[in-house]
């Protein structure tokens, strides 16, 4: 089946947005001695050209960016962020495309808790305030590229970028053609045009990255529960066993597991539920690493 001009030309919009952040990113990684996989041969660790983790569920999901420690060519390191890029030109296909997202990142993010990761969408085109706010609630950090600054970086290069869904497919031909003509140094020009236009959301993203991946311990909340377990079968049962539990008298009871709570600088937590020493300590050596 042929690639219809608009599909075409979402896919050029997508490779300028990998080769202004995949640059980005890359020194980032290298500042930080941390591993950048991304589309492409890798070495041993994976086969093929895509970057596929596996969920809680079992299932494949492709990325396009995923920074490890202890990562290499030939070793899959600890995720300590997953990032995803996307363009939609649209509203009504953005909150489609958010809930591909969430749905693909948000069960990966869930298999490693202990890592606690980052969760990043670079977006550029058109999304609603409510697909945002939907990514945003669910711990995603959200980078947009409007889709009037790539028109406006485009028409740095003479190219009318501006279309909708009645323009005729002869006119994002030209546009196509015009793009994939473009010399190196124009090229350059629309990319730092649009890195120039949209610099305060990069940098805020970049903020939130160091903040994650430098983040710190900052305290540990350990509570040893002990306790009889009760059931009941309606609400009203359990306010009553509420309301005549004694807070202050002293049980001799069995103990059921440890409460642990772990906060971070950034303001992270993460809150994990062990019925046994050797887990909890397990735990706590993990994410010291």
């Amino acid at each position: 089946m042929a690639t219809s001009p608009s599909h075409k030309f979402g896919q050029i919009i997508g490779d300028l947005l990998e080769e202004i952040i995949n640059p980005i990113l890359q020194d980032f990684c290298n500042r930080r001695c941390l591993y950048l996989d991304k589309k492409g041969v890798r070495g041993s660790a994976r086969d093929g050209k895509k970057v596929a983790w596996i969920d809680k569920y079992g299932n494949s999901h492709d990325l396009d960016f995923v920074i490890e420690k202890g990562g290499s060519e030939h070793e899959i390191g600890k995720p300590l962020a997953f990032i995803e890029a996307a363009w939609r030109r649209y509203t009504k296909h953005s909150r489609n495309k958010s809930q591909e997202i969430q749905g693909a990142i948000l069960p990966i993010a869930e298999k490693y808790w202990k890592d606690k990761p980052f969760l990043g969408a670079i977006l550029a085109g058109v999304f609603t305030e409510g697909s945002l706010t939907q990514m945003r609630s669910s711990g995603f950090e959200v980078m947009l590229f409007p889709y009037d600054t790539i028109v406006q970086s485009f028409a740095k290069v003479k190219i009318q970028a501006a279309f909708n869904e009645e323009t005729p497919d002869a006119e994002f031909e030209r546009a196509i053609t015009k793009i994939e003509s473009l010399s190196t140094n124009q090229r350059r020009i629309v990319k730092n045009n649009l890195v120039t236009l949209n610099q305060p959301v990069i940098d805020k993203f970049f903020n939130d990255l160091v903040s994650t991946l430098d983040r710190r311990i900052t305290q540990i909340l350990m509570i040893p529960l002990h306790g009889q377990q009760h059931e009941f079968a309606t609400i009203d049962d359990a306010i009553t066993f509420i309301n005549g539990y004694s807070e202050t008298e002293r049980y001799t009871i069995d103990f059921v597991r440890y409460e642990i709570v772990v906060r971070y600088s950034n303001n992270d937590t993460i809150n994990a539920s062990f019925d046994n020493k050797a887990r909890s300590i397990s735990f706590l050596n993990y994410i010291s690493n």
